[in-house]
Parts: C-alpha cells; structure tokens; sequence
C-alpha cells in the first residue's frame, strides 16, 4: 500500500480544533477529514472534478476529498471570465464542479439544463458557438461526515491539472502527478526545516502552485497549523502569529509598507518569498524591519519548486538559490554569454500537457530536460540568479544580452520610485533598446536614465521611461509586461 499523500491526515487523533484556519473559520484536522470523506463518496469513479477555487474551508475540504478518492483536481479561477472558466472545463473535461454554498449560483450557469445545480441561465458561448460545457454542479457541505475508506491511489496517478497563465495561447493543462507534490513538499520540508511545530501563515489564491500545492498540501503533508488569512493583508499576516509566512512581492513590499505589521513578524521562523523575483529593495526592508532575511525560491505550474535557498543557509538579495533536493540544473547559454536558458530534471516535473504531445514534447530538448524558457545564469557556488523570460525579459542591444530584472532592481533602488518594468522595444541601430515603465514621483526620465547608468554598466541604462500610474499585474503580483502601452 502506498503511503498517504496527505500525512497529517492519516493521524488526527489529538487534533487541535484550529488545525486549518481559512478567512477567519476554523475546523481540526479530523473534522476535515470527516467532510472531505463525504466529498469522496460523492465523487468516486469521476474522471477529472473541478473545484471553484475560494479561499475557504470549502474549497480545501473539495480538494482533500478528490485527492483521497483519487480523482484528478482542476483548480478554477473564482474571478476568472466565462470564456476562460469555460476552457478549463471543457479542455479538461471535467463533469462536476464542487463549489461552496456561496459560488453554486455563480457556477450554476456551468450546468445543464435541469441538471443538479442548474440554478442560473446558461453561460455565454464559448469561441465557436460550441456553448457552455456541460458541467454538473456539486455544493460542499461541511456538515456531511463519512469514514472514507478507499486505498490509497497510485503514486502515479494525476493529482491536478492546472492551467499555466496562457501568455502565449489559450491556458494549457499541466498533469501534476501525485508522487510529483509528495517529493516536492518533501524537499521543500528538508529546505526550509518545516515541521508539525510550525503555523504556517498566508492569504496567496488557492488555484496556484504557491497557495494550493505548497500553501495547503504542504501543511497537510507535514502537520503544521495552516492560517489562510483570507486576504494576503499586511494587518492579517501580523495577526496571525505564525512561524512560517509565504508570500508574493507584492505581499511583502505592502509588508514593508505598514512599519508595526513587518515588525510584527518578527518573532516567526522563515518568511517565504516566491511566483515572481523579489526586488531588493524589498529585501532590504524585510531585513531592517523584521529582522528576517526572506528565503526566495523558483518554480513554474509545469515543475513546482525546483531551487530555493534554506532555513540555515545563506540568503541573498535576487537570488533563488541551489537546487531541491533530486533536482539538477543547467544553463544553456550562447559562447561567450553569462546569461541563457534554465533547463531542468527530476521528480517533481509535470507528466505533460493535457492532450497536446506536440506542446509537450516541444518543451523539452533531445535528451530530456525541460525547457523552462526563463533566463538564468549559476554562480560558481551553485546560487541561481533568475533574469526573467526569454520571450520578454532578455534583451539583445547593441550586442550584449541585457536581463530586465537587473534594470528593474536597479530602478527600484531609486528613492522615487515604487513600481518599475523594462523591456526591449525594437531599434533600428541596436536591434532592441531597452524602455523601462515606472511609477514614480518627483523625478525625471533623464535623472533615472543617469540613475541606472550609474548602478549598473553604462550600456544598461533605459533609453526610454514611461512614468504610469501602475503596472498590469496578474492575481498573484506578476507584472504583465504584455499588456503595458506601446514604447
């Protein structure tokens, strides 16, 4: 018999009544397991189920009880519009939706006619005039109770299918295998010293690598208390009193942003940083208000966690660290370059992309690494320092390779400035020049171009700044450089 997936849940005999704490309501362990049980029975045998991904108990108790019953779990958006909503389910196929009482009517419009949980008007065609996918709708109630008693699922089974962003296409489905997230939280337990002494604190979404996999999953596999506050608030997280606190860079510098909140955190164990690079002026204010240097790792949807630096390792601004336990690395540069292609293997990887070979295959090289597609370069101690996208974040002027994140952590280093993003923009005599777009107050284009050139080599200065009231960004904090104005 395989071992549990979920750990912690195999052993709730003296569960503490607050074991799992989401937007203020809380349950134990064996509570948890008594709802996700009657979620299991209700599904077993389904091929794929879908869960409307809120942060609630609600959405925990769905995801729990797919995974013992062995159902693979396609996490959904709760802002996403129907035209996306409708590709996830009707791309994964998915024939339930389980949602909590408050998101039935909302996914209703999913359902068939007369079918359960048809109470809204069907959705709006999808692309094609094709319709709705016909989705049957499941409330969660955490009132039902059963002793699931099913085997264990093979360690080979799908676990999830999650959607990469879709910058370049509609959203893909990546097939995460359950064996996949049990050495990922494993290594990553390894990495940061996670233990069932821990509360873990976090607001992050629960339909992402960062919220769902290492944020719920990772307490579940472990045994440490889990706080979801909801919202990733500065005010939440210093409530919470955890030891352990993920966040993303917008989290942390609206951390840094509220002086009592950061130095409220300061009697916890490890504050986490991940799903985009953490600007170092950011750091630095982490370290001088809360004591805390921020462990940063990497990953992607289609890898999980694959680098990271440690609990009792050392930790520096703009890098991601050495590489997980089982995981090994490489860049593939051009002769002479510093800078190319993080390309990976090992446990943790995806098993593809849901029905399309060709998408998988093209994402890895002829003997078998994957191809990432972020620029990389390895420090001669092994510390990764991650630039950013190839297809966005390296840029080719005037025949150098320039990263945007060097730039943009130069500009971020000006007092002035509070958001900052650079790309290359075609040139006729450089073949890209680079453009930065900033929030900024009280200073020029000339005195940040001065700025940059006097931080950095000179051939890395913008020649171009766009002053915006903000940056695009997605539901985890990402910068959206694809939807930022012409240069």
């Amino acid at each position: 018999m395989s071992a549990p997936l979920l750990t912690s849940l195999a052993e709730p005999d003296g569960d503490r009544p607050d074991a799992l704490t989401v937007a203020g309501r809380s349950c134990s362990r064996e509570a948890l397991l008594g709802a996700a049980g009657a979620v299991a029975a209700r599904i077993a045998g389904a091929p794929v189920v879908a869960v409307r991904a809120t942060p609630t108990v609600e959405t925990v108790t769905a995801v729990v009880g797919a995974l013992l019953a062995g159902v693979p779990v396609v996490p959904v958006p709760p802002d996403s519009g129907p035209a996306e909503r409708d590709h996830i389910l009707r791309d994964s196929k998915a024939a339930l939706l389980l949602t909590g009482p408050q998101g039935a009517a909302d996914a209703g419009r999913h359902a068939p006619a007369g079918g359960a949980g048809s109470a809204g008007a069907p959705g709006p065609a999808a692309p094609g005039g094709a319709g709705p996918a016909p989705v049957e709708t499941v409330p969660v109630d955490l009132a039902e109770r059963a002793a699931w008693t099913g085997p264990e699922p093979d360690p080979k089974a799908t676990a999830f299918i999650l959607y990469t962003s879709g910058t370049t296409g509609a959203p893909k489905g990546a097939l995460i295998s359950r064996r996949a997230v049990a050495a990922d939280l494993d290594a990553l337990a390894e990495a940061w010293a996670w233990t069932a002494e821990d509360t873990l604190v976090h607001g992050l979404p629960l339909f992402h690598v960062h919220g769902l996999v290492l944020g719920v999953l990772g307490a579940l596999r472990t045994g440490s208390r889990l706080v979801h506050t909801g919202r990733p608030t500065a005010a939440a997280y210093a409530e919470a009193g955890g030891s352990l606190y993920f966040g993303v860079p917008t989290v942390w510098h609206r951390v840094t942003q509220d002086p009592d909140a950061a130095r409220a955190l300061s009697a916890a164990r490890l504050l986490v940083s991940g799903s985009a690079p953490l600007p170092a002026p950011v750091f630095r204010d982490l370290e001088l208000l809360t004591g805390h240097r921020p462990v940063e790792r990497y990953g992607m949807t289609e890898t999980l966690i694959t680098l990271s630096t440690r609990a009792d390792g050392e930790r520096r601004p703009g890098y991601v660290g050495t590489p997980l336990s089982g995981i090994r690395t490489r860049v593939a540069a051009e002769e002479g370059a510093e800078i190319g292609e993080l390309q990976l293997t090992g446990p943790t990887l995806f098993d593809g992309y849901l029905g399309r070979p060709e998408a998988t295959t093209g994402s890895y090289t002829e003997d078998g690494w994957f191809r990432t597609g972020d620029i990389a370069a390895i420090e001669p101690d092994g510390f990764h320092r991650i630039v950013g996208r190839a297809s966005t974040d390296l840029i080719k002027s005037g025949g150098y390779r320039i990263g945007a994140g060097e730039v943009e952590n130069a500009l971020l280093d000006h007092p002035a400035v509070r958001e900052a993003a650079v790309v290359g923009a075609p040139h006729e005599d450089l073949g890209q020049q680079i453009v930065a777009y900033v929030v900024a107050d009280g200073v020029s284009e000339a005195e940040l171009i001065d700025f940059v050139a006097g931080q950095l080599s000179v051939h890395k200065r913008p020649r171009k700044v766009r002053f915006l009231d903000a940056l695009p960004r997605n539901a985890m904090g990402k910068p959206q450089k694809k939807l930022l104005p012409p240069a």
